[in-house]
């Protein structure tokens, strides 16, 4: 390959590896805090007013913009202005606000990229020795492990907030009992809320003194945060400042009911624990089995992969049962409530 020793193709593919990951922490590196925010807010909304806020405050900006700074930004700005246009695009912005990642549409593809390429390198050079097979399938598992982060990031995010859910209905509570207003008591939340509560909240009294109102603020900080309890307090406020009502007694009883319902979570959890563990079992202890016995012995399991016409077709097989099997266990554990 290139006519090079695999140890001079171990040092090309780390150095290649290396320049993407300099790229990426430089591009990161370079952006000031006003453009983090401005970006943020881009990736929090995509309802047609905000984003028209967002698009007149970039052509604002770019106004002042020096040209060494629109030619440093230039190249990855393009990029990620042609992705943001893709449905696919539009799904990551959600997924990248969600998890409260700061990065582009463009930086998050290029993750992709870096996860393939170390995959395969890694596999190729390292652990499978000049094995193909393995090399792509650990690519193809690197193309896949930035979005595993993230859908993790969402998921600790979203239980996170969850469980801060009814001691913030308490502060608010209390606040509106002092005499606050909605916006006022959700401005008192966010300084004595725990993260991510706290930025959200404050994100959404951001919102509503650019000029937004405080129903699509609402709506801004329920596609950020996917939550059924959140979705139910949002919809009680916004009843109450239609047809009016005690906002502090509909809050309380929220609250008691969300403290009902994460208690009866943690107990199905802990019940259904053992589904859970043995859905993980059948999942990766097959796949580990096979690498290990390829690695200890090639030629008895090397026939698996060599052979066309039986083998691929029954690890085929093979990996299509383990996904039903895992999926309809992860189904029979999901509890809803």
């Amino acid at each position: 390959m290139l006519g090079l020793a695999p140890e001079q193709l171990l040092i090309l593919g780390g150095a290649l590896l290396a320049v993407f990951v300099i790229i990426i922490v430089a591009v990161i590196s370079a952006r000031s805090e006003g453009d983090l925010v401005e970006q943020r807010l881009n990736q929090a909304t995509s309802l047609n007013e905000f984003e028209s806020f967002l698009n007149s405050a970039e052509a604002n900006s770019e106004l002042t913009t020096s040209d060494a700074d629109k030619k440093r930004k230039g190249g990855l700005d393009a990029i990620d202005t042609v992705l943001k246009k893709r449905k696919f695009g539009q799904k990551w912005r959600r997924q990248l606000a969600r998890a409260d990642l700061k990065l582009t549409v463009a930086e998050f593809a290029t993750l992709h990229i870096i996860g393939v390429i170390g995959g395969f390198s890694l596999g190729y050079f390292v652990l499978f020795s000049g094995d193909p097979i393995f090399s792509i399938i650990l690519g193809f598992m690197g193309f896949f492990a930035p979005r595993i982060y993230v859908s993790r990031a969402i998921a600790k995010r979203l239980v996170a907030f969850e469980q801060q859910l009814p001691d913030t209905l308490g502060l608010w509570v209390n606040a509106l009992r002092s005499g606050y207003s909605v916006l006022q008591a959700m401005e008192a939340v966010a300084k004595d809320a725990g993260e991510p509560t706290q930025t959200e909240f404050k994100r959404v009294v951001q919102e509503v003194q650019l000029g937004i109102d405080l129903t699509d603020a609402f709506e801004h900080l329920l596609e950020r945060v996917e939550s059924e309890d959140l979705d139910l307090v949002i919809t009680a406020v916004n009843i109450q400042r239609e047809v009016g009502g005690n906002l502090t007694e509909i809050l309380e009883v929220i609250g008691a009911t969300i403290r009902e319902r994460i208690k009866l979570k943690g107990e199905i959890r802990v019940l259904t624990s053992q589904g859970r563990i043995t859905g993980y079992l059948i999942s990766f202890l097959p796949i580990a089995l096979a690498m290990f016995l390829n690695a200890i012995n090639p030629g008895y399991m090397g026939r698996m992969f060599e052979n066309r016409a039986c083998g691929w077709p029954m690890l085929a097989v093979g990996l299509a049962l383990i996904g039903i099997g895992t999926a309809l266990i992860q189904k029979i554990v999901d509890i809803e409530i």
